[in-house]
């Protein structure tokens, strides 16, 4: 029997007071989506609503915040029973403030939960200004800037949090490196930092920095593609508990105190997704020795970059 139901999904206390559910549904429309496709966020966004998710997390840079609000509004949910994220994309530092009106504006949504920096660097689009630029995954293209520093942003996303229009503000893809280079001057902490996190890439040095600040971690592709869910020891132990790759290795991230926001668009899966089972030591120990610091979605191209930093700026 699952011990996470759709009726019990736990939720983690954020350093602001806030609760919020360790299962969300990652609302990203996926690389080089047309407005059609992000716009068929609204049906599956709406089916995870239907079926007991209260977590949805967007993104500017995603173009679904639109259809995430009118997911909820359709649902007859109310507002306050849905927690929601979206993110400051890296071409607007410098832009905070209109551009979380931008973002309210297209989730027709008075606040957001959760407002977080996606990147530690400032990027530039070349001719693209503040609009969503068309070569947004040409890793060559983007061009970072030494100014705004992460450390300016932050003090802007910290007046947006007194502004009333995000209950809590948060990082996206730090390190240790970059989380600490933030704390020199931030007056507030940070609430959620969000990485890519997975049995391949368990970072679990980040997770203990993370925890002795009081800062939550939220897993993105927390299940690891089709490369960790065929892995055979994740296949072996979710057989032997008789659920899938997908429930085990969701179950091992939850185990260790973190929120994961896995993407699904079909009903079926989303509900599966909110249950699982419950991890003695022994399967939590063998998913931890599948670490090998290797990551499948943000990773360096062939000039070592990664939307215009190096590893080493980044601190991975």
């Amino acid at each position: 029997m699952p011990v996470i139901t759709s009726s019990t999904v736990p939720f983690i206390k954020l350093n602001t007071g806030a609760s919020i559910p360790v299962i969300g549904l990652g609302c990203f429309a996926g690389n080089g989506a047309n407005q059609e496709r992000r716009d068929r966020v609204k049906v599956w966004a709406g089916t995870a609503l239907k079926s007991g998710y209260r977590h949805l997390d967007t993104a500017w840079i995603y173009g679904t915040e639109h259809s995430v609000g009118t997911a909820i509004r359709e649902s007859g949910i109310p507002r306050k029973e849905v927690f929601v994220t979206t993110k400051l994309p890296w071409h607007h530092p410098g832009y905070v403030f209109e551009s979380i009106d931008e973002s309210l504006r297209e989730a027709g949504l008075d606040y957001f939960d959760l407002y977080l920096m996606h990147f530690p660097q400032a990027t530039e689009y070349p001719g693209q200004g503040r609009g969503r630029p068309a070569d947004a995954e040409d890793p060559h293209s983007i061009r970072a800037l030494e100014h705004p520093t992460l450390n300016e942003t932050w003090a802007d996303m910290e007046r947006v949090l007194e502004s009333g229009k995000v209950k809590a503000i948060g990082v996206s893809n730090f390190s240790i490196k970059t989380l600490e280079e933030l704390l020199k001057t931030a007056k507030v902490v940070p609430a959620v930092n969000q990485v890519e996190l997975h049995p391949y890439l368990a970072q679990p040095k980040l997770l203990a920095y993370c925890k002795s600040k009081g800062i939550v971690v939220t897993a993105y592709t927390p299940t690891g593609y089709a490369t960790v869910r065929s892995d055979p020891t994740i296949t072996t132990l979710a057989n032997n508990l008789g659920v899938t790759p997908t429930q085990l290795v969701l179950a091992w991230h939850i185990a260790r105190g973190c929120i994961v926001t896995p993407k699904s668009e079909d009903e079926g899966r989303q509900k599966e997704n909110l249950e699982l089972p419950h991890l003695d030591e022994s399967t939590i120990r063998a998913i931890d020795a599948l670490d090998r610091n290797e990551r499948l979605c943000n990773y360096p191209n062939e000039l070592g970059m990664v939307y215009g930093w190096t590893m080493e700026q980044f601190g991975w």
